[in-house]
């Protein structure tokens, strides 16, 4: 644990999300068919895919962690990143219509879409 150990969980963190994010697109389901879902794409296809790219970048965080390195471990998260992004924008405009109803709703959702993209981003090194 040579980088601390908050850093040591939060790629951990970030791994296993990624990797539970990358199953469960696999079986067609998890946050990448909400994602895909909510800018109308429905075909299972486009949540196979992200699932796998979720879950090769997930263990290869994990074997990072290791001193195992994958040349395009980058690449992966900022695909996940950009597909983060796209939902994140598309979430925030359909939530505006019931901002006075369920403001507090709203914001605890929001909090937890941008730590997701917020740490997709740090780990691409892209933007961290």
């Amino acid at each position: 644990m040579k980088d601390g150990l908050g850093i040591f969980l939060w790629k951990i963190s970030v791994a296993l999300y990624l990797i539970a994010n990358g199953v469960l697109g696999l079986t067609g389901g998890g946050d990448f068919k909400t994602i895909f879902g909510a800018i109308g794409l429905h075909s299972s296809v486009f949540v196979i895919i992200a699932g796998v790219i979720a879950l090769v970048a997930g263990i290869a965080i994990l074997l990072e962690m290791f001193n195992i390195t994958f040349s395009f471990l980058e690449t992966l998260i900022f695909i996940i990143a950009i597909i983060w992004a796209v939902f994140f924008v598309i979430e925030i405009i359909a939530w505006i219509p019931n901002l006075g109803k369920d403001l507090w709703h709203i914001l605890q959702k929001l909090a937890v879409h941008l730590m997701v993209l917020a740490s997709l981003l740090v780990a691409s090194k892209k933007f961290g």
